[in-house]
């Protein structure tokens, strides 16, 4: 299958180093991660859930926006903003948390219990990009929760393959704001908008242009499509999985999900109990959980054969492996489903 990335600007790198001490394999892009830090202890109170919802004018978040296309076969190429633009921007975005200059002062991708990586797209979420194209899965009528979203690139493509609902959470509020929320307006607005450009095209009127800046009527009833879109199809939560669960549950109907993704979100064993009861609680029945993950997190102590002993041991959930890496320390992607009663 072919996999490819393109920069929609000249290319900004940095030197980092895998934390998981392995890298990229068939030729992805290095998004490795900088030492993780070890202590695993929640030095900071439990953030609480909230629900954020999209601002009057969502293109204002998309304002000199740098960004990376990722494509994977035959799934729609994927849009996000660069990680390297928020390093150096930081001083100048919104970050109620303070987790971009945390980051950067620490030279840390993780500070647990303040910020949880949110802002990078690690290496397991393109094993499960690539395993989802080989599969062929369209989720068409499906709803979907992207736990730990971060990017949300799983979530924005069970969104552009059909599915019902997608549903976006990440512990941080700066990362759903920053990040998670414009990158579903990117790749929404650039789907409508191609739909848009081939009408008219169609008719042999070609594009119609902007002046002094201003959306021409069409452009701006397809953005407004677009939002509406969004209203009706996704929503943006953050805050701690135990506090997002009882901010989800107490919802009528509540909300139960046909597919779950949830990639590289077993590094810390302190959090097992949290996430699998979450699993627990918003999987439909019959539904699925696609995790990716890595074998071992060197200096957060975290893996798949501690969390698939703790499944084990909680006895709700049967565990499959669909994939497994073969280089370096291993990768995986496992689906998590419920017992069948006896």
């Amino acid at each position: 299958m072919s996999f490819c990335f393109n920069f929609d600007v000249p290319a900004l790198t940095t030197n980092l180093d895998d934390a998981g001490g392995n890298g990229l394999q068939k030729g992805k892009k290095d998004n490795a991660a900088k030492p993780m830090e070890e202590n695993t202890n929640l030095a900071e109170p439990v953030k609480e859930a909230k629900e954020h919802l999209l601002p009057s004018d969502p293109q204002l978040l998309l304002m000199d926006a740098v960004t990376e296309t990722v494509t994977i076969g035959t799934l729609p190429p994927l849009h996000f903003l660069n990680e390297t633009v928020f390093e150096k921007t930081a001083c100048e975005r919104e970050d109620g948390e303070k987790i971009l200059s945390r980051t950067a002062e620490q030279r840390s991708d993780l500070i647990s219990g303040v910020y949880e990586g949110g802002l990078k797209v690690w290496e397991c979420t393109y094993d499960l990009l690539e395993l989802i194209e080989k599969d062929g899965e369209t989720f068409g009528g499906k709803a979907v929760l992207d736990l730990g979203c971060g990017a949300g690139l799983l979530g924005i493509l069970a969104l552009r393959r059909g599915a019902r609902q997608v549903h976006f959470q990440d512990y941080n509020s700066t990362v759903i704001e920053q990040l998670t929320v414009p990158n579903v307006i990117l790749n929404c607005q650039e789907e409508d908008e191609g739909e848009s450009e081939d009408d008219e095209e169609g008719k042999g009127k070609g594009k119609i242009q902007a002046e002094d800046g201003i959306p021409p009527p069409k452009k701006r009833a397809v953005r407004d499509q677009s939002k509406h879109l969004l209203q009706a199809k996704c929503r943006f939560f953050s805050g701690d999985w135990s506090t997002f669960i009882a901010l989800v549950t107490n919802e009528l109907p509540q909300p139960k999900y046909d597919i779950i993704f949830t990639s590289e979100t077993i590094y810390n064993t302190a959090y097992y109990p949290s996430l699998h009861e979450t699993l627990h609680k918003l999987l439909a029945p019959g539904g699925l959980v696609y995790l990716a993950t890595k074998s071992h997190y060197f200096g957060v102590g975290g893996g798949l054969h501690l969390f698939e002993t703790f499944v084990e041991q909680r006895g709700i959930f049967s565990l499959d492996h669909l994939w497994d890496g073969e280089e370096g320390l291993q990768r995986h992607v496992v689906v998590l489903r419920f017992k069948m009663a006896k």
